[in-house]
C-alpha cells in the first residue's frame, strides 16, 4: 500500500556496497536544508553496528541523523539496526529476526511527515535480499519512489550501473539521475569512463564527488527534483 504524502520521496541505490551512498545522502540533506527545504535521512536497514549506552548504533544512521533537520531520534532513522557488518538478512538470521516487505511499509506508513524532502538510504546495491524470498527493492516499488544511482568509479562500474539502470527502469520506477563518486582508488581513465556514462546512462548526471576530498563539493544539479 503506497501513502500519499506531499514530501517527495527520494530512495538512494549503488552500484554496489561501499560506493559512497551515504556520502552523497549527506550532502543532498545539506543542499536541501541550505536551501530552506526540511529533509530527513533515512537508513531503514543497518548491519554493521556498535553497542553503546543507548543501543546499536551504525556510524551511516548517524551522519544521516546529523545531517537531517529537525534533530529526528536515532530510532526515527534507522529502525532496523544489526550488529555483525554482514548481508542485512544474515545478520537478521543470526540473532534469531527476521525482516519483511510488510514490515518497511507499515513502517514508512507511520512515519513523521513534516518533512518536505526524504531521502532514503539503501544498503548494498539494488537488489539486496531482505529475507530468502524478498529484495529491499520490492519496498520502492510498493511505495512508488524516485531513485538515484550513487556509481561508484572503478573498474567493472560501466557495466554495474547500466545495469542497475536498467534493473530500476524495468521495475517500472523514476530514475531521476545519477551521482558518479571517485572513489579512494583512482580509477584508471576516470575521464573517459566519466563520458561514456554521460553519453550512455538514461538519465541526466546530477553531481560529480569524492567522496575522500575535503574541499567543498559542488552543488547538486536539482533542477531534475519536482
Amino acid at each position: 500500500m503506497t501513502i500519499q504524502s506531499t514530501a517527495q520521496s527520494i530512495f538512494i541505490t549503488g552500484t554496489d556496497t561501499d560506493v559512497g551512498k551515504t556520502y552523497v545522502c549527506a550532502l543532498l540533506l545539506k543542499q536541501f536544508n541550505q536551501q530552506g527545504q526540511p529533509a530527513i535521512g533515512y537508513k531503514p536497514i543497518a548491519a554493521g553496528a556498535q553497542q553503546t549506552p543507548d543501543g546499536l548504533r551504525n556510524d551511516d544512521a548517524l551522519i544521516l541523523q546529523q545531517a537531517s533537520s529537525g534533530n529526528p531520534s536515532y530510532q526515527t532513522i534507522n529502525p532496523i539496526c544489526y550488529e555483525p557488518a554482514i548481508a542485512p538478512h544474515i545478520a537478521a538470521a543470526m540473532v534469531g529476526e527476521s525482516m519483511s516487505i510488510e514490515q518497511l511499509n507499515q513502517w514508512w506508513q507511520q512515519r513523521d511527515q513534516q518533512y518536505e524532502i526524504e531521502i532514503i538510504e539503501g544498503a548494498g546495491g539494488w537488489r539486496l535480499p531482505i529475507n530468502d524470498n524478498q529484495w529491499l527493492s520490492e519496498f520502492v516499488i510498493d511505495q512508488k519512489l524516485d531513485v538515484i544511482i550513487v556509481v561508484g568509479m572503478k573498474l567493472g562500474c560501466l557495466n554495474h550501473a547500466l545495469l542497475t539502470v536498467e534493473a530500476v527502469k524495468n521495475d517500472g520506477l523514476n530514475v531521476i539521475g545519477w551521482i558518479a563518486n571517485q572513489l579512494s582508488e583512482p580509477m584508471p581513465y576516470y575521464q573517459t569512463n566519466l563520458d561514456y556514462l554521460i553519453k550512455n546512462m538514461p538519465a541526466p548526471m546530477l553531481g560529480e564527488v569524492n567522496s575522500n576530498q575535503q574541499a567543498k563539493p559542488k552543488l547538486f544539479d536539482l533542477a531534475h527534483f519536482s
